[in-house]
């Protein structure tokens, strides 16, 4: 099974780590894995921006570097779907482009969900302990039905013990150009968020995207809560730099 990692754009310049742990999983399942190295965005910025023109540009971009692949699997759920959901629309009328869109989207997953519905992996390698609330971000959750795959991994691991957040559905105020568009209002989303992460007592907090776990991350430490946020793949990889009694 050959398997393309998109890696994304936040991943690649803000926490390397996470493509890392992704790789170390697939690898984990048996997969073999493929991760272009002149692959940059998927553009998804550009799609929401109004510009369709660049969005499309990179997403042929794309399709070109991933549609060797068995499966392409992106450890970010607004990534994963984007190709999933809006490349099909982009290619329009274009002879043969929306058809090689529509294989590329078929085959695309979100991480969690790959690792848990696909290749179905029964022993993540992580081996962290302790307790966990875990954030579901709006783009995975709402376009890709991202809610027990994340959950049903995180099971499989005898040291961690799931504390569900209060609120666990709603956004966290990031929502890409929103929160620069509406910082007062995205300001106020993210308050409540942490509110609600510190009355849940968990001693990390987990999700699937990282443009809501810097968001979450800045909002705590700007509160002066140490509280670690970690993406899914650094829990299950076991790459999350924890000392383990």
């Amino acid at each position: 099974m050959r398997v393309g990692l998109l890696v994304t754009c936040l991943v690649d310049l803000m926490r390397p780590r996470i493509g890392f742990a992704a790789l170390k999983l697939l690898e984990a399942a048996g997969c073999e894995v493929l991760v272009p190295a002149n692959q940059t965005c998927c553009g998804q910025p550009a799609f929401n921006s109004g510009d369709r023109g660049r969005a499309l540009a990179l997403a042929k971009k794309l399709l070109s570097e991933f549609e060797a692949c068995d499966y392409l699997v992106a450890p970010s759920g607004s990534c994963a779907g984007m190709v999933k959901s809006h490349y099909i629309d982009l290619a329009g009328d274009e002879p043969g482009l929306a058809e090689g869109m529509a294989r590329l989207a078929a085959k695309t997953y979100e991480l969690s969900d790959f690792l848990a519905t696909v290749v179905k992996l029964e022993r993540p390698p992580g081996n962290y302990v302790g307790s966990v609330a875990y954030h579901d971000s709006c783009a995975g959750l709402r376009e890709l039905g991202i809610k027990a795959q994340p959950r049903a991994l995180l099971a499989k691991m005898p040291g961690v013990r799931l504390e569900e957040l209060n609120g666990a559905e709603e956004c966290c105020g990031f929502g890409g150009t929103f929160s620069v568009k509406f910082g007062e209002l995205a300001a106020a989303i993210a308050d409540k968020k942490c509110a609600n992460i510190a009355a849940s007592g968990a001693d990390a907090v987990v999700l699937g995207d990282l443009g809501c776990m810097l968001n979450i991350e800045g909002k705590l430490r700007r509160l002066g809560d140490a509280t670690p946020v970690l993406h899914i793949a650094e829990v299950l990889a076991g790459d999350v730099g924890q000392k383990v009694d």
